[in-house]
């Protein structure tokens, strides 16, 4: 399965000086150069977000924690394709907020 251009595209819309990357069989969004958010080429949204928030933003919002392998991804969370744009923008801006903390690489 390939990313979901329309997802890619209102992704794009709120992060337009992002860098762009395939990965995940997907479309990556770099913040500097670290991942925030894709376009999952599975579906849906993978978000990066504080490992210590993982467990809580499964447990009340319908994203899961990503599993690549076989193995879970602390800090990465797959969410469903966002039905409204607020939706989505809460997810990126989560992304794109954890991706700045973070030392560069």
């Amino acid at each position: 399965m390939s990313h979901d251009a329309a997802l890619a595209a209102r992704i794009r819309a709120l992060l337009p000086d992002a860098a762009e990357r395939r990965m995940f069989g997907g479309i990556g969004f770099m913040v500097g150069d670290r991942l925030a958010v894709a376009a999952s080429g599975q579906g849906g949204v993978l978000v990066r977000v504080d490992p210590a928030e993982s467990d809580e933003l499964v447990r009340t919002t319908d994203a899961e924690p990503m599993v690549m392998r076989g193995r879970t991804l602390p800090g990465w969370l797959r969410v469903p394709t966002p039905a409204t744009d607020d939706e989505l923008e809460n997810w990126v801006a989560r992304g794109v907020g954890y991706a700045r903390s973070l030392a560069p690489g």
